[in-house]
This record gives structure tokens, sequence and C-alpha cells, in this order.
């Protein structure tokens, strides 16, 4: 029953999914959607609420890229609790909490946006808004939990994807107020997002589930973080999803810093490339599904860096519409990295229980136990690359007043990233880090 604790969970039996599992796990997977969507949405509320202060609110370019930035480094710290509450809690029960939480900074930011405010509480309350960060983590661990191997590629891309789409939607909805009613009534944002956080947390209450078997596994947690893959997957993580959120929360400053766009032009633009990124998202996944996480991520880290190419030249002769294309093809490419990244995580677990010996439901559980207290740590390490990715745009634009340097800096990390998934992932054999062996089937990650 919807809302109990399931005590049998066993995906990987074809009969069990097909008679019982799928029905339970996609209703999980819809209403965990619904919930990570809106932690995204408050998440990256500043990246809109910053376009809302103009003069009279006395806060710089600089001072608005601290604030993004505050909200990025809460919400990737935020992640690695989250992550291990699901085990402690049960999904369901976590997700009923974490999304009710949403009420504190959309209630904060409320009172906060006016000006007169201080800059110490715009910061408080730009960091409290961190919390919605934390969901993308336990929202994956559970998801994780309830898909059998074979679609865990397009279960956790759809799930991710999904919450990333409240990135473009909060944008698109501070766009319409800007429109509409003009820049001075950021409070009608927030009155949009009040009502639908106390939806999510009613659904979730009403429609999610407690999985037994994944209960107050803290063993998985200690076991992910001696593992070096999980750190391996979260420096890949930083070059895809870092970018994607830390993409997402500049690019409207970066419109307005370097190419001098009013509030309203850069929210009619700002929305484009997270929106593209976060529906390829499950392309990503289900790509990795059929051909490999490892060899997607591999070419789509060359094909970043040749993104990244394409905005330093538009950086460089201040061509709008060639920097818009190239950004844009940035946000594409990181939402389709997430999507084959995340693939990788189970796979690699997996793989890692075969070579120990286990097989059927005890390497499956194996799998299972460490992908999901891997996630988190992935989830985090990836959500401090956005940090990194604002604070680059910051000193860029403060001793430059572009962003060329940050986008050198860019360059050359995905140029790291393309040689660590070839050297660990996609070259055959790879060996895996700390074992004697060869891990099995590292082509196929």
């Amino acid at each position: 029953m919807a809302g109990k604790w399931i005590e049998r969970w066993d995906p990987e039996d074809e009969v069990f999914w097909r008679e019982t599992g799928r029905r339970v796990a996609r209703r999980n997977l819809f209403l965990s959607v619904f919930c990570e969507h809106v932690g995204f949405s408050i998440w990256s509320l500043w990246s809109v609420m910053v376009l809302f202060m103009g003069p009279g609110y006395g806060v710089d370019a600089a001072g608005k890229f601290v604030l993004i930035s505050v909200a990025t480094f809460v919400g990737a710290l935020v992640r690695i609790p989250y992550s291990f509450a699901v085990a402690r809690f049960g999904g369901r029960n976590w997700s009923v909490f974490s999304a009710l939480l949403l009420l504190v900074p959309a209630g904060a930011a409320w009172f906060a946006m006016q000006p007169g405010t201080s800059y110490t509480t715009f910061l408080v309350v730009a960091a409290v808004a961190g919390v919605g960060g934390g969901n993308f983590a336990s929202s994956m661990t559970n998801i994780n939990a309830f898909f059998p191997l074979r679609e865990k590629g397009w279960a956790l891309g759809l799930n991710a994807g999904g919450g990333n789409i409240g990135v473009p939607v909060v944008q698109l909805v501070g766009l319409l107020v800007i429109a509409t009613a003009g820049a001075a009534h950021p409070r009608l944002v927030l009155a949009v997002y009040l009502p639908l956080v106390v939806l999510a947390g009613l659904g979730a209450a009403l429609g999610m589930d407690n999985l037994a078997p994944v209960r107050d596994d803290t063993g998985g947690a200690r076991e992910a973080v001696r593992e070096a893959h999980t750190w391996i997957m979260a420096l890949l993580y930083v070059g895809t999803f870092g970018s994607f959120i830390g993409y997402s929360f500049a690019f409207g400053l970066v419109l307005q810093t370097q190419f001098g766009r009013t509030p309203l032009q850069a929210a009619s633009l700002t929305f484009i490339g997270p929106l593209l990124g976060s529906l390829i998202r499950p392309v990503g996944g289900r790509l990795a599904d059929r051909f490999g996480g490892a060899r997607i991520t591999w070419w789509n880290f060359a094909a970043m860096a040749a993104a990244t190419g394409i905005v330093l030249y538009a950086s460089h002769q201040r061509s709008l519409a060639v920097f818009l294309t190239g950004f844009i093809a940035l946000f594409v490419l990181s939402g389709l990295g997430n999507g084959s990244t995340y693939k990788m995580i189970p796979a690699i677990f997996q793989a890692k229980a075969l070579a120990r010996g286990l097989t059927g439901e005890a390497a499956a559980a194996y799998g299972r136990r460490l992908s999901g207290a891997a996630m988190g740590l992935v989830g985090a390490v990836g959500g401090l690359g956005g940090l990194a990715i604002n604070l680059a745009f910051r000193q860029s634009f403060q001793t430059t007043g572009t962003g060329t340097t940050a986008f050198l800096a860019f360059l050359a990390g995905y140029a790291v990233c393309f040689t660590v998934t070839w050297a660990v992932y996609v070259r055959t054999p790879a060996p895996a880090p700390g074992a004697a062996a060869p891990a099995p089937a590292c082509a196929k990650v």
C-alpha cells in the first residue's frame, strides 16, 4: 500500500517486476520527479531573484555572483546527509519532510526581497535556499533502489531530468513576472511556489513508499567513501552536473554583465539552455543503457571542450549570437553527460560485485547498496563544481571584465575529465583502482 513500508523488493526478478514492481516503481518515480522538480526550483531561486535586484538594492554584479554561489555551496553540502537519510528514515518519509522544508527558504525570500534589506540577510536567505539542492541526492538514492539495473539509466535520467527542469521553469516564471508586472514584484514568483511546495509534500505523503531492504544501511556509505571509483565518478560529475548547475545559476548575470542585457532581455534567454539540458538528460541515460555510459561520457566531454572553444571565440569577438549558440550547446551536452555518468555508477558497482564472485540477488544487492551511497557523495561533489564555476565567473569579471579567463579554466577541466574517462573506463582492459585484477566489463560501464 502507498505510504507504507514495503518489506520485500526484488526488481531483478522479472516475474515480480512485471506483476508488481514496475507499477509501484513508476508511481514513486512520478512523485519523486515532482518533489525534486520543486526542490531544484527553490535551489535555483536566487538565479532569478538577482534579476529583480536593481540599483535600489545596492548589490553589484560581484555581490550577486556571491549570492548564487552561497546557494550552490549549501545545496552541494546537504546532498551528503540527504542521500543517507533515505536509508535512515525511508524514501517516502524523507520525501515528505524535505519537500515541506522548502517552505522555509521560500518564506524567507518573501520577507527579504525588498530594497533596504541588508546584504548579510540576503546571504543567509540565499544559503537557506540550498536545502533544495539536497532533494536531488535523496531522490536519486531512493529511485535507484526501485528499478532493475537494465532500466536504471532511463529511470535515473528521467528522475534527474524532471528535477533539473525546475531550473528553467522557475526562470520562466521569473520572466513572466518581469514581462507582465515588472522587476519590482519578485514576490509574485514566490506566490507561485509556496503552494507547489505544499502540494509536493502532500503528494509524497499520500503516494510514495518506503523500502525496508534499504533501511539503516550505513555500512554502504562507509564502504562507498573508501571506494576509489566513487571519487573518480565525482570528478566526472563535476564536469557534467557542475557545469549544468553552475551555468544555470550564472547565465543571466553573464548576459547582463558581459553583453549589457536588461533584466527582461536576460530572463528571456536564460531558461533556454537549462530547459534543453534538462530534457535531454533521460536521453543520455537511455544512450548509456544501450552503448555504455563510459563511451557516451567520453565523447560528451570532447564535445563540451569544442563548445567551450566556440564560447571563447564569441567572448573575444563579443558576438552574442555565437556566444548563445556555444553556451546553449554546453547546456545540452552537460545534460546528456549527466544522464550517462549516473548510469555508470550502478554499472560500476555491479561489475565489482561480479568481480568478487557474487551472483544473482547477492550481486544486485551489493551493487544497489554501494551505488545508492555513492550517488549522494558524487552528487555533492558535482554540486561543488557549480560553486567553482560561479566563483570562477566572479573572479574573471572582477579582473578582466569578461568571462574569458573562466572559460579557459573550464576548457582545461573538460580535457582532464576526457582523459580520466578514457584511462579508467574506456580503455580495454581498464583496471579497477585499488584492485589487483581488472574489473569485468568495464568497457560496458
